[in-house]
């Protein structure tokens, strides 16, 4: 699919909406983490302010959900590998970045602002993964 017109079809819609799910649930593993695991008030609620910042108030997000049709919802045997609290970590951080940068590029094509926005997230998440994986 290329398109020329600098709008958010259905189907990309429907690309931000998993992605900005995929954001929030990959932050949120993360800062529980940080939160009751390792008793972390200063990481946690670093986490949880980026986690705020992805909420988005847009009922075409909403509309154009449709995850029972997903062709990739079952579980590969990859995401079940994980021998220990760090190898979670890793992997939602990286499910984090990895949709913060789909949102970021996705919503050049309609707002530049919250582009910006999830550009913002993605760097501090890289900062965050540091941090926390070396403690």
């Amino acid at each position: 699919m290329i398109m020329t017109k600098k709008s958010l079809t259905p189907e990309l819609y429907r690309v931000c909406d998993a992605n900005l799910n995929r954001l929030k649930e990959g932050i949120r593993v993360v800062e529980d983490i940080m939160r009751y695991g390792d008793n972390n008030k200063e990481l946690s609620h670093k986490l949880k302010h980026l986690r705020h910042l992805a909420q988005m108030d847009d009922d075409a997000l909403l509309q154009n959900r449709d995850s029972i049709n997903d062709v990739l919802r079952t579980t590969i045997k990859s995401e079940l590998n994980r021998s220990c609290v760090k190898d979670i970590i890793t992997a939602n951080f990286k499910r984090a970045q990895e949709s913060s940068r789909v949102l970021e590029e996705l919503f050049k094509l309609e707002n530049v602002e919250y582009s910006e926005r999830f550009k913002h997230i993605r760097y501090e998440l890289y900062d965050l993964e540091k941090i926390i994986l070396k403690l």
